[in-house]
């Protein structure tokens, strides 16, 4: 058996560890680029076919704009199905922008009240409350169809605006529950009592005290919420009317007319421009109270 020096054995494994810390970070970031190229090459693609002139997905033409203007212009001489994308988003932000503002109020309710529970009672309903999140879509969209079919016996034009709201009213309520709970943690527990013992009304010091304190919890619920009811396709698919088709159930039935118009991608890179200033800004926001924050603990 050879005996190798001592010096010897250290350098070959201090270099062994230097190739595998080489090779991990080479590995590491290698996915991390993968990981990124999987996330965003729909969002590039949709951008890139929003200014190309060829109705072709497999060629590009020309650079422009031009649907862009037919969607913002709105002719129907220029794109037959324009009025009909217009209407479906119109439905979109109509149901998404009802159904959060009730979600929000109702789940920052609910919130407060689930956080007044003793922990045994809290325990189980925020199990309730997360049955709606784990149920497969599929299943939450058929059932609320046969509840709304049933309805129709007592409220024959039921099936529109009123289940569409309806619906995504019940899978958004538990995304504003989930997100305003936990701020409660954040907070003394005894603020709300300090306040009726000052001679505060309730619903004042809910308004005055509590929301103030949980306002980035129910702007995040909320967040959330519009995210998910603009999003949704499948328990949309089940509970609207044929006059009140929202955009993903209307991109949907366009693919099978085979007649899908490439004003679709220039509202989605608009619509995805637009949620990134969003993200933007509240992080400048963010960023601005935090050192505010730092500042005044200097």
């Amino acid at each position: 058996m050879m005996n190798y020096p001592k010096a010897t054995l250290e350098e070959y494994g201090y270099k062994n560890h230097k190739v595998e810390k080489t090779v991990f970070k080479i590995f590491s970031k290698v996915m991390v680029v993968l990981i990124i190229i999987i996330m965003y090459l729909p969002i590039l693609v949709i951008g890139i076919q929003s200014v190309n002139s060829s109705l072709q997905l497999s060629s590009f033409d020309q650079f422009t704009f031009q649907w862009y203007s037919i969607f913002l212009s709105r002719d129907p001489a220029d794109m037959q199905d324009i009025e009909s994308l217009v209407n479906a988003i119109n439905v979109t932000f109509r149901v998404s922008i009802t159904a959060t503002i009730i979600s929000t109020v109702v789940g920052t309710l609910f919130a407060v009240g689930i956080n007044a529970m003793p922990p045994k009672k809290r325990q189980r309903i925020l199990m309730l409350n997360n049955l709606p999140l784990l149920n497969a879509d599929i299943v939450t969209g058929v059932s609320l169809m046969l509840v709304f079919k049933f309805l129709m016996i007592i409220f024959p034009g039921i099936f529109g605006y009123p289940t569409l709201i309806l619906a995504h009213l019940f899978f958004t309520l538990p995304y504003v529950i989930l997100s305003v709970l936990p701020k409660f943690k954040e907070i003394d527990p005894n603020l709300m009592d300090a306040a009726l013992d000052l001679g505060v009304k309730p619903y004042r010091a809910l308004r005055k005290v509590i929301v103030p304190s949980i306002k980035a919890g129910i702007f995040s619920g909320m967040l959330f919420a519009f995210t998910m009811s603009v999003d949704d396709f499948v328990v949309s698919y089940f509970t609207n009317s044929a006059e009140t088709s929202n955009l993903s159930t209307w991109i949907y039935a366009s693919i099978g007319r085979r007649s899908l118009t490439p004003a679709v991608y220039a509202f989605s890179t608009m619509l995805t421009l637009l949620t990134l200033v969003m993200l933007l800004t509240i992080n400048l926001i963010g960023d601005q109270k935090g050192r505010k924050i730092k500042h005044e603990k200097n």
